[in-house]
């Protein structure tokens, strides 16, 4: 007996690590969606989703960019949006972090999803550290985990997520992966079937986001039903 209140406190610890992963999910994805529109309606010349990268918000300076489709930029919140960039990639590594056995099985799909999604969460990091128009070379390599690393990472948790996770939302976490992949190929190869430079790179980059925020709300609500009444 002398053991079991170590032992409740250890098992009630880990249940608030958990909820607090999810919650750094939800939290993380709503601040980013909040700040990019924030950031987009200070813009003086209307900002597209169709016709200017998300990465556009967070250029420093004004000017007109080339590649890959002509187009101005000049963000008065950048600063703002670089921000959001870096708070997104953190709590998502914090999420992956705390969440733990309570989504994943114990596979190798698992692990590697797991890994591959910190890296995407690292890549928001490095977007927001280094602007396109900053370092180019560093933003990009951010883009990459983001766009490669995060949508594989979605392929891998469709074959990783715990038993207990419904089989639709499991297949359907993949083809989500499988959609966001195919669109990230479209997207460099300048293939964008009239949804626009931005428009097609944002269906490449959104569907983690997308996932993660409803994987956050489902297991906040999850864990709260789980809540003995009275605790």
């Amino acid at each position: 007996m002398i053991g079991c209140p170590h032992g409740m406190h250890v098992t009630e610890g880990g249940r608030v690590g958990v909820r607090i992963g999810y919650g750094a999910w939800i939290v993380g994805v709503v601040q980013f969606f909040v700040i990019h529109g924030i950031a987009e309606s200070a813009w003086a010349r209307p900002y597209s989703w169709a016709r200017n990268n998300i990465s556009d918000l967070g250029n420093v300076h004004c000017a007109l960019q080339p590649e890959p489709e002509p187009r101005y930029v000049c963000s008065p919140e950048h600063g703002l949006m670089n921000g959001s960039f870096i708070v997104l990639g953190v709590l998502l590594v914090v999420g992956v972090a705390l969440i733990g056995g309570d989504l994943w099985r114990r596979r190798r799909a698992a692990t590697m999803a797991r890994l591959l999604l910190a890296g995407a969460g690292t890549g928001f990091v490095l977007a927001g550290l280094a602007p396109a128009d900053v370092d180019e070379n560093q933003h990009v390599l951010g883009a990459l985990l983001i766009m490669a690393a995060g949508n594989v990472s979605l392929v891998l948790a469709g074959l990783g997520l715990a038993e207990r996770i419904p089989t639709p939302v499991r297949w359907g976490t993949s083809m989500w992966g499988v959609t966001a992949i195919t669109a990230f190929g479209l997207f460099l190869s300048h293939h964008y079937l009239g949804l626009g430079m931005g428009g097609m790179e944002r269906v490449a980059a959104f569907p983690l986001l997308v996932w993660a925020l409803a994987v956050g709300v489902r297991g906040v609500i999850r864990r709260a039903d789980r809540v003995p009444a009275g605790a």
